[in-house]
């Protein structure tokens, strides 16, 4: 078991359990600032509480610890999404559901910049390979889940990338006319 410090000084043995998900909870707020390349596995374990070769002993590698991240945030999505679909009863009204439940999920900056990053980050054949699979897994439970047509589950992703570019520029934020064309009837509403 790893040792992390208690606010009073003294050591306390945390559950494998336990430091695996504060490093999970660390890295992905880490590299949603700086991505597979720009993110150092000095400052998820700093952050996480634990010592860098820890890091290392439970996932391996650097990229082995993003591509979780990958994993989870789609998950996240996925769950939610899925959990939303079962409030409405037909097509139209469960990819509403769905729109309203990534409201949230935009806010969470983390997951908003850890999924652009990831898309980012593509160049690597891997990182690639595992948002390639996940994005098709999120976009065929879209489908299943909704009953909606392919072009409409299009138009909802579609719509979704462009609030994710929203969200990440915090467009909200400021007033210029250009915005306020971009918003137009996306029915963006305040926190």
């Amino acid at each position: 078991m790893a040792t992390v410090k208690k606010t009073d000084g003294r050591s306390a043995r945390m559950p494998a359990a336990e430091r695996r998900e504060a490093i999970l909870e660390a890295a992905m707020i880490e590299f949603a600032r700086g991505g597979l390349h720009g993110t150092a596995t000095e400052d998820i374990a700093r952050r996480a509480g634990i010592t860098q070769p820890y890091v290392f002993r439970l996932f391996g590698t650097k990229k082995a610890l993003y591509l979780e991240t990958i994993e989870r945030g789609f998950d996240r999505i996925q769950h939610d999404f899925a959990a939303a679909a079962e409030t409405a009863s037909d097509p139209a009204a469960r990819l509403q559901a769905m729109g309203e439940a990534y409201g949230p999920l935009l806010r969470d900056r983390s997951l908003l910049l850890g999924q652009m990053h990831s898309y980012a980050d593509c160049s690597d054949p891997e990182v690639r390979a595992v948002v390639r699979r996940r994005y098709g897994d999120l976009w065929e439970s879209v489908e299943r889940v909704s009953g909606a047509t392919p072009g409409e589950v299009r138009l909802f992703f579609s719509k979704g990338m462009l609030l994710n570019v929203i969200a990440a520029m915090d467009l909200r934020a400021i007033s210029d006319p250009w915005v306020a064309e971009c918003l137009g009837d996306l029915g963006i509403v305040g926190d």
